[in-house]
Protein backbone atom coordinates (compact mmCIF):
# COMPACT_ATOMS: atom_id res chain seq x y z
CA UNK A 1 0.00 0.00 0.00
CA UNK A 2 1.59 3.39 -0.62
CA UNK A 3 1.85 5.99 1.92
CA UNK A 4 -0.41 8.74 1.90
CA UNK A 5 0.00 12.50 1.80
CA UNK A 6 1.50 13.80 4.79
CA UNK A 7 0.56 17.61 5.27
CA UNK A 8 1.50 17.79 8.70
CA UNK A 9 5.12 16.88 7.88
CA UNK A 10 5.25 19.66 5.48
CA UNK A 11 4.00 21.91 8.26
CA UNK A 12 6.69 20.33 11.00
CA UNK A 13 9.30 21.11 7.87
CA UNK A 14 8.54 24.73 7.28
CA UNK A 15 8.74 24.89 11.43
CA UNK A 16 12.33 23.52 11.75
CA UNK A 17 13.47 25.41 8.77
CA UNK A 18 11.97 28.32 10.70
CA UNK A 19 14.11 27.37 14.04
CA UNK A 20 16.90 26.87 11.64
CA UNK A 21 17.30 30.48 9.30
CA UNK A 22 15.25 32.94 11.83
CA UNK A 23 15.97 35.10 14.12
CA UNK A 24 14.16 37.64 16.32
CA UNK A 25 13.49 39.65 13.00
CA UNK A 26 12.26 37.30 10.55
CA UNK A 27 13.51 34.71 8.20
CA UNK A 28 17.25 35.27 6.97
CA UNK A 29 17.40 33.35 4.13
CA UNK A 30 18.65 35.94 1.69
CA UNK A 31 20.21 34.09 -2.24
CA UNK A 32 23.94 33.67 -1.97
CA UNK A 33 24.72 34.08 1.45
CA UNK A 34 26.27 31.88 4.23
CA UNK A 35 22.03 31.12 5.87
CA UNK A 36 20.99 30.58 2.07
CA UNK A 37 23.78 28.09 1.42
CA UNK A 38 22.97 26.22 4.88
CA UNK A 39 19.16 25.67 3.86
CA UNK A 40 19.89 24.49 0.33
CA UNK A 41 22.14 21.74 2.56
CA UNK A 42 19.33 21.18 4.83
CA UNK A 43 16.75 20.82 1.90
CA UNK A 44 19.65 18.23 0.02
CA UNK A 45 19.33 16.14 3.23
CA UNK A 46 15.64 15.46 2.78
CA UNK A 47 15.77 15.06 -0.47
CA UNK A 48 18.56 12.55 -0.76
CA UNK A 49 15.52 10.25 1.27
CA UNK A 50 14.11 9.54 -1.86
CA UNK A 51 15.29 7.94 -5.36
CA UNK A 52 16.12 11.31 -6.71
CA UNK A 53 18.92 12.84 -9.22
CA UNK A 54 20.02 15.77 -7.66
CA UNK A 55 22.11 18.31 -9.21
CA UNK A 56 22.58 22.68 -9.32
CA UNK A 57 21.75 23.75 -12.86
CA UNK A 58 24.58 26.63 -14.45
CA UNK A 59 22.37 29.46 -12.60
CA UNK A 60 22.33 27.59 -9.39
CA UNK A 61 18.71 26.26 -9.22
CA UNK A 62 18.64 23.35 -7.74
CA UNK A 63 16.68 20.61 -9.28
CA UNK A 64 15.95 17.05 -8.16
CA UNK A 65 14.47 14.84 -10.95
CA UNK A 66 12.36 11.58 -9.76
CA UNK A 67 12.89 9.85 -13.42
CA UNK A 68 9.31 8.43 -15.15
CA UNK A 69 8.64 5.84 -17.66
CA UNK A 70 8.42 9.23 -19.97
CA UNK A 71 11.21 12.30 -20.18
CA UNK A 72 8.42 14.19 -20.45
CA UNK A 73 8.27 16.29 -17.19
CA UNK A 74 5.79 17.44 -14.52
CA UNK A 75 7.84 20.43 -12.39
CA UNK A 76 6.97 21.84 -9.34
CA UNK A 77 8.63 25.05 -8.45
CA UNK A 78 9.59 27.50 -5.51
CA UNK A 79 12.28 29.38 -3.93
CA UNK A 80 14.25 28.97 -0.83
CA UNK A 81 15.70 32.61 -0.28
CA UNK A 82 13.57 35.03 1.34
CA UNK A 83 14.40 38.84 2.12
CA UNK A 84 15.74 39.79 4.30
CA UNK A 85 13.37 40.08 8.32
CA UNK A 86 11.11 37.83 5.56
CA UNK A 87 8.44 35.62 6.73
CA UNK A 88 8.36 31.81 7.30
CA UNK A 89 6.53 30.97 4.53
CA UNK A 90 7.38 32.79 1.25
CA UNK A 91 8.82 30.61 -1.25
CA UNK A 92 9.87 28.15 1.02
CA UNK A 93 6.14 26.90 1.81
CA UNK A 94 6.14 26.19 -2.40
CA UNK A 95 9.07 24.10 -2.21
CA UNK A 96 8.59 21.62 1.61
CA UNK A 97 4.88 20.61 -0.23
CA UNK A 98 6.29 20.15 -3.48
CA UNK A 99 8.89 17.66 -1.97
CA UNK A 100 5.85 15.79 0.49
CA UNK A 101 4.47 15.20 -3.51
CA UNK A 102 7.50 13.80 -4.70
CA UNK A 103 7.01 11.18 -1.69
CA UNK A 104 3.31 10.15 -2.32
CA UNK A 105 4.20 9.92 -6.09
CA UNK A 106 7.38 7.46 -5.42
CA UNK A 107 5.28 5.95 -3.07
CA UNK A 108 2.35 5.04 -5.19
CA UNK A 109 4.07 4.56 -8.42
CA UNK A 110 7.16 2.21 -6.90
CA UNK A 111 9.85 4.77 -8.26
CA UNK A 112 8.88 5.37 -11.78
CA UNK A 113 5.89 7.19 -12.54
CA UNK A 114 3.83 7.42 -15.70
CA UNK A 115 5.65 10.65 -16.63
CA UNK A 116 9.54 12.35 -15.16
CA UNK A 117 8.51 15.00 -11.92
CA UNK A 118 10.34 17.20 -11.24
CA UNK A 119 11.15 19.95 -7.95
CA UNK A 120 13.18 23.03 -8.66
CA UNK A 121 14.57 25.47 -6.01
CA UNK A 122 14.97 28.75 -7.79
CA UNK A 123 17.84 30.74 -7.10
CA UNK A 124 17.55 34.49 -5.95
CA UNK A 125 13.59 34.82 -6.52
CA UNK A 126 13.26 37.73 -4.07
CA UNK A 127 16.27 40.36 -5.67
CA UNK A 128 16.71 40.93 -1.56
CA UNK A 129 20.75 41.11 -2.71
CA UNK A 130 21.33 42.68 -6.19
CA UNK A 131 18.32 43.98 -6.80
CA UNK A 132 17.16 42.03 -9.64
CA UNK A 133 14.38 39.69 -9.00
CA UNK A 134 13.74 35.85 -10.33
CA UNK A 135 17.45 35.96 -10.98
CA UNK A 136 17.71 32.00 -11.70
CA UNK A 137 13.95 31.34 -13.04
CA UNK A 138 14.39 34.22 -15.37
CA UNK A 139 18.08 32.80 -16.76
CA UNK A 140 16.47 28.98 -17.44
CA UNK A 141 13.88 30.40 -19.19
CA UNK A 142 16.59 33.22 -21.14
CA UNK A 143 14.81 36.14 -20.45
CA UNK A 144 18.38 37.44 -18.42
CA UNK A 145 18.90 40.56 -19.76
CA UNK A 146 22.98 39.78 -19.30
CA UNK A 147 24.03 43.55 -19.47
CA UNK A 148 21.96 44.49 -16.57
CA UNK A 149 22.48 41.88 -13.98
CA UNK A 150 26.32 41.99 -15.26
CA UNK A 151 26.42 45.64 -13.41
CA UNK A 152 24.90 44.50 -10.10
CA UNK A 153 26.39 44.75 -7.14
CA UNK A 154 25.27 44.34 -3.57
CA UNK A 155 25.45 47.37 -0.67
CA UNK A 156 28.73 46.28 0.32
CA UNK A 157 30.38 46.61 -3.37
CA UNK A 158 29.84 42.88 -4.39
CA UNK A 159 29.51 42.50 -7.75
CA UNK A 160 26.87 39.45 -8.75
CA UNK A 161 29.06 37.16 -10.16
CA UNK A 162 31.64 37.38 -7.71
CA UNK A 163 28.80 35.91 -5.21
CA UNK A 164 27.71 33.52 -7.79
CA UNK A 165 31.63 32.37 -8.05
CA UNK A 166 31.54 31.77 -4.46
CA UNK A 167 28.84 28.94 -4.85
CA UNK A 168 30.50 27.76 -8.03
CA UNK A 169 28.53 29.14 -10.27
CA UNK A 170 30.38 31.08 -13.45
CA UNK A 171 28.02 34.26 -14.83
CA UNK A 172 28.65 34.00 -18.02
CA UNK A 173 26.97 30.79 -18.54
CA UNK A 174 24.20 30.87 -16.69
CA UNK A 175 21.85 30.62 -19.50
CA UNK A 176 23.42 27.60 -20.18
CA UNK A 177 20.53 26.28 -17.65
CA UNK A 178 17.96 26.89 -20.32
CA UNK A 179 18.46 23.13 -21.18
CA UNK A 180 16.41 22.20 -17.95
CA UNK A 181 13.45 23.04 -19.56
CA UNK A 182 13.59 21.03 -22.69
CA UNK A 183 11.06 18.44 -21.40
CA UNK A 184 8.90 20.08 -19.47
CA UNK A 185 5.49 19.67 -19.99
CA UNK A 186 3.98 21.38 -17.32
CA UNK A 187 4.93 24.08 -14.37
CA UNK A 188 2.93 24.34 -11.32
CA UNK A 189 3.77 26.59 -7.98
CA UNK A 190 2.14 26.61 -4.86
CA UNK A 191 2.43 30.25 -2.96
CA UNK A 192 0.86 32.29 -0.19
CA UNK A 193 -1.32 35.35 -1.22
CA UNK A 194 0.80 38.03 0.15
CA UNK A 195 -1.89 39.89 0.13
CA UNK A 196 -5.59 40.48 1.86
CA UNK A 197 -8.12 39.34 -1.33
CA UNK A 198 -8.43 35.50 0.49
CA UNK A 199 -8.76 37.06 3.73
CA UNK A 200 -11.64 39.15 2.73
CA UNK A 201 -13.54 36.09 1.27
CA UNK A 202 -12.64 34.21 4.06
CA UNK A 203 -11.78 31.57 1.56
CA UNK A 204 -8.64 29.77 2.23
CA UNK A 205 -7.54 28.97 -1.57
CA UNK A 206 -7.37 30.57 -4.68
CA UNK A 207 -6.42 29.55 -8.63
CA UNK A 208 -4.27 32.30 -10.10
CA UNK A 209 -5.10 33.02 -13.62
CA UNK A 210 -1.90 34.93 -14.33
CA UNK A 211 0.79 37.83 -12.50
CA UNK A 212 -0.20 41.57 -13.34
CA UNK A 213 1.79 43.92 -16.37
CA UNK A 214 4.27 46.29 -14.94
CA UNK A 215 4.86 49.58 -15.81
CA UNK A 216 7.45 51.77 -13.49
CA UNK A 217 8.47 54.89 -14.25
CA UNK A 218 10.38 57.78 -12.88
CA UNK A 219 8.07 61.58 -13.21
CA UNK A 220 10.08 64.43 -12.65
CA UNK A 221 8.54 67.96 -12.17
CA UNK A 222 10.60 71.15 -12.64
CA UNK A 223 9.72 74.67 -11.36
CA UNK A 224 11.36 77.34 -9.59
CA UNK A 225 12.78 78.11 -6.23
CA UNK A 226 12.00 80.93 -4.51
CA UNK A 227 11.73 82.54 -0.82
CA UNK A 228 9.09 80.45 1.22
CA UNK A 229 8.49 83.64 3.18
CA UNK A 230 8.54 86.46 0.18
CA UNK A 231 6.63 84.62 -2.64
CA UNK A 232 2.84 85.24 -2.52
CA UNK A 233 1.53 81.48 -3.40
CA UNK A 234 -0.38 82.69 -6.38
CA UNK A 235 3.56 83.11 -7.93
CA UNK A 236 5.04 80.24 -6.82
CA UNK A 237 5.84 77.58 -9.42
CA UNK A 238 5.70 74.81 -6.56
CA UNK A 239 6.81 71.35 -8.04
CA UNK A 240 6.13 69.34 -4.98
CA UNK A 241 2.27 70.73 -5.81
CA UNK A 242 1.45 69.13 -9.20
CA UNK A 243 3.69 65.66 -7.75
CA UNK A 244 0.92 65.97 -4.75
CA UNK A 245 -1.82 66.17 -7.00
CA UNK A 246 -0.48 63.20 -9.36
CA UNK A 247 -1.27 61.27 -5.87
CA UNK A 248 -4.97 61.27 -5.60
CA UNK A 249 -5.28 61.09 -9.52
CA UNK A 250 -3.38 57.87 -9.16
CA UNK A 251 -6.05 56.34 -7.09
CA UNK A 252 -8.61 58.08 -9.71
CA UNK A 253 -6.63 55.95 -12.84
CA UNK A 254 -6.45 52.61 -10.64
CA UNK A 255 -10.34 53.07 -9.60
CA UNK A 256 -11.35 53.84 -13.81
CA UNK A 257 -9.11 50.26 -14.59
CA UNK A 258 -11.62 48.39 -12.66
CA UNK A 259 -8.87 46.20 -11.04
CA UNK A 260 -5.55 47.58 -11.37
CA UNK A 261 -3.12 49.27 -9.15
CA UNK A 262 -0.94 52.75 -8.92
CA UNK A 263 1.34 53.11 -6.00
CA UNK A 264 3.73 56.26 -5.49
CA UNK A 265 6.54 54.75 -3.46
CA UNK A 266 8.90 57.74 -3.34
CA UNK A 267 9.38 61.13 -3.30
CA UNK A 268 12.28 63.54 -3.49
CA UNK A 269 12.79 67.32 -3.86
CA UNK A 270 15.11 69.82 -4.25
CA UNK A 271 16.39 72.21 -2.55
CA UNK A 272 14.62 70.00 0.10
CA UNK A 273 14.62 73.12 2.33
CA UNK A 274 11.76 73.91 4.64
CA UNK A 275 12.75 78.28 3.17
CA UNK A 276 12.10 77.28 -0.41
CA UNK A 277 9.31 76.45 -2.67
CA UNK A 278 10.42 72.89 -4.33
CA UNK A 279 12.02 73.28 -7.70
CA UNK A 280 12.45 69.71 -8.67
CA UNK A 281 10.36 66.77 -7.12
CA UNK A 282 11.13 63.16 -8.60
CA UNK A 283 7.86 60.58 -7.62
CA UNK A 284 8.13 56.89 -8.99
CA UNK A 285 4.87 55.48 -10.09
CA UNK A 286 4.30 51.91 -10.24
CA UNK A 287 1.01 50.72 -12.48
CA UNK A 288 0.18 47.22 -12.87
CA UNK A 289 -3.17 45.12 -14.17
CA UNK A 290 -3.40 41.63 -15.96
CA UNK A 291 -4.66 43.25 -18.70
CA UNK A 292 -1.95 44.59 -21.29
CA UNK A 293 -4.37 47.16 -23.18
CA UNK A 294 -6.05 48.58 -19.70
CA UNK A 295 -2.18 48.33 -18.20
CA UNK A 296 -1.63 50.82 -21.52
CA UNK A 297 -4.27 52.93 -20.58
CA UNK A 298 -3.50 53.52 -17.11
CA UNK A 299 -0.34 55.17 -18.59
CA UNK A 300 -1.45 57.16 -21.27
CA UNK A 301 -3.35 58.79 -18.55
CA UNK A 302 -0.86 59.18 -15.95
CA UNK A 303 1.11 60.75 -18.29
CA UNK A 304 -1.78 63.20 -19.43
CA UNK A 305 -2.08 64.30 -15.98
CA UNK A 306 1.08 65.07 -15.26
CA UNK A 307 0.87 67.25 -18.12
CA UNK A 308 -1.78 69.00 -17.13
CA UNK A 309 -0.67 69.69 -13.72
CA UNK A 310 2.01 70.97 -14.93
CA UNK A 311 0.87 73.26 -17.51
CA UNK A 312 -1.43 74.59 -14.32
CA UNK A 313 1.74 75.37 -12.61
CA UNK A 314 3.86 76.74 -15.11
CA UNK A 315 6.72 73.79 -15.16
CA UNK A 316 7.61 71.28 -16.89
CA UNK A 317 7.61 67.64 -16.80
CA UNK A 318 9.49 64.45 -18.03
CA UNK A 319 8.88 60.58 -17.53
CA UNK A 320 11.54 58.14 -17.35
CA UNK A 321 11.19 54.20 -17.82
CA UNK A 322 12.28 52.04 -14.68
CA UNK A 323 11.11 49.12 -15.86
CA UNK A 324 8.57 47.20 -17.62
CA UNK A 325 6.95 43.99 -17.73
CA UNK A 326 3.97 42.32 -19.30
CA UNK A 327 1.15 40.52 -18.41
CA UNK A 328 1.03 36.68 -18.26
CA UNK A 329 -2.04 34.56 -18.05
CA UNK A 330 -1.43 31.60 -16.81
CA UNK A 331 -2.37 27.75 -18.87
CA UNK A 332 -6.45 27.77 -19.02
CA UNK A 333 -6.49 24.02 -18.99
CA UNK A 334 -4.66 24.22 -15.58
CA UNK A 335 -6.65 26.95 -14.09
CA UNK A 336 -9.70 25.17 -14.52
CA UNK A 337 -7.50 21.65 -13.03
CA UNK A 338 -6.63 24.03 -9.88
CA UNK A 339 -10.29 25.43 -9.06
CA UNK A 340 -11.11 21.91 -9.38
CA UNK A 341 -8.71 20.51 -6.98
CA UNK A 342 -9.54 23.22 -4.56
CA UNK A 343 -13.35 22.98 -5.01
CA UNK A 344 -12.74 19.05 -3.90
CA UNK A 345 -10.03 20.15 -0.78
CA UNK A 346 -12.20 22.96 0.82
CA UNK A 347 -15.88 23.30 -1.32
CA UNK A 348 -14.96 26.85 -2.61
CA UNK A 349 -12.76 28.49 -4.94
CA UNK A 350 -11.99 31.99 -6.69
CA UNK A 351 -9.77 33.17 -9.29
CA UNK A 352 -7.81 36.37 -9.08
CA UNK A 353 -4.65 37.50 -10.44
CA UNK A 354 -1.45 37.92 -8.79
CA UNK A 355 0.36 41.64 -7.81
CA UNK A 356 3.52 40.23 -6.77
CA UNK A 357 5.46 38.41 -9.56
CA UNK A 358 6.82 35.24 -9.21
CA UNK A 359 9.07 32.58 -11.24
CA UNK A 360 5.80 31.01 -12.57
CA UNK A 361 6.00 33.88 -14.61
CA UNK A 362 9.40 33.20 -16.24
CA UNK A 363 8.16 29.61 -17.12
CA UNK A 364 4.84 30.40 -18.77
CA UNK A 365 6.97 33.37 -20.77
CA UNK A 366 9.19 30.48 -21.88
CA UNK A 367 5.74 28.87 -23.25
CA UNK A 368 5.07 25.85 -20.77
CA UNK A 369 1.89 25.91 -19.49
CA UNK A 370 2.07 27.15 -15.98
CA UNK A 371 -0.28 27.73 -13.43
CA UNK A 372 -0.10 29.04 -9.64
CA UNK A 373 -2.29 28.23 -6.37
CA UNK A 374 -3.01 30.48 -3.53
CA UNK A 375 -3.43 30.11 -0.18
CA UNK A 376 -4.78 32.49 2.47
CA UNK A 377 -2.18 35.05 4.29
CA UNK A 378 -3.21 36.34 7.59
CA UNK A 379 -3.21 39.98 8.21
CA UNK A 380 -2.91 40.32 4.13
CA UNK A 381 0.86 40.50 5.09
CA UNK A 382 4.08 39.12 3.61
CA UNK A 383 7.73 40.15 3.67
CA UNK A 384 7.53 40.85 7.14
CA UNK A 385 8.19 38.49 10.33
CA UNK A 386 4.69 38.52 11.07
CA UNK A 387 3.50 36.72 7.96
CA UNK A 388 1.37 34.08 8.87
CA UNK A 389 -0.88 31.50 7.23
CA UNK A 390 -3.31 29.59 9.41
CA UNK A 391 -2.40 26.10 10.18
CA UNK A 392 -5.62 24.13 8.74
CA UNK A 393 -5.58 26.45 5.69
CA UNK A 394 -1.58 24.73 4.93
CA UNK A 395 -2.73 21.77 5.44
CA UNK A 396 -5.92 22.22 2.81
CA UNK A 397 -2.79 24.30 0.22
CA UNK A 398 -1.00 21.13 0.47
CA UNK A 399 -3.41 18.74 -0.35
CA UNK A 400 -5.23 20.83 -3.23
CA UNK A 401 -1.49 21.09 -4.81
CA UNK A 402 -1.37 17.36 -4.42
CA UNK A 403 -4.49 16.75 -6.29
CA UNK A 404 -3.80 19.58 -8.90
CA UNK A 405 -0.40 17.89 -9.49
CA UNK A 406 -2.21 14.07 -10.22
CA UNK A 407 -4.78 15.65 -12.40
CA UNK A 408 -2.20 17.15 -14.50
CA UNK A 409 -0.66 13.65 -14.85
CA UNK A 410 -3.60 12.05 -15.34
CA UNK A 411 -4.93 15.12 -17.80
CA UNK A 412 -1.92 14.34 -20.64
CA UNK A 413 -3.81 10.73 -20.77
CA UNK A 414 -5.96 13.32 -23.07
CA UNK A 415 -3.29 15.68 -24.17
CA UNK A 416 -3.51 18.72 -21.46
CA UNK A 417 -2.41 20.92 -20.68
CA UNK A 418 -2.89 22.74 -24.44
CA UNK A 419 -0.45 25.85 -25.45
CA UNK A 420 -0.71 28.58 -22.74
CA UNK A 421 -3.77 30.95 -23.30
CA UNK A 422 -6.04 33.93 -21.93
CA UNK A 423 -8.20 33.04 -19.03
CA UNK A 424 -10.86 35.43 -17.10
CA UNK A 425 -11.52 36.79 -14.36
CA UNK A 426 -14.33 35.29 -12.20
CA UNK A 427 -15.61 33.25 -9.22
CA UNK A 428 -16.49 29.52 -9.78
Amino acid sequence: MSAPLNPKRTIAELQELRQLTEDENGAQRIAFTKTWVTTREWLKKKLQELPVEIHTDAAGNLWSTLEGKSERALILGGHMDSVPNGGWLDGCLNVLAGLEILRRINSQYGAEPPVTVRLVDWADEEGARFGKSLFGSSACSGNLNMDEARGLKDKDGIALADALRQIGVDFEKVKDSRKELNHAAAYLELHIEQGPVLLDLELPLGAVLGTFGVERHAITFIGQAAHSGSTPMNRRKDAFLAAAKMSQESYTIAERSGSGVCTIGSCTTKPGIVTSVVAECRITLDQRHLDASALARMLAEAQAASQRFAKEGGLTVSWERLWQIEPVLFNQELVELCSQSIAETCGKTYRLPSGPLHDAAEIARSGIPTVMMFVQSLHGISHNKIEDTKLEHLEMAVTAFDKLAQKTLEGWQSDLPAQQGASSCHQV
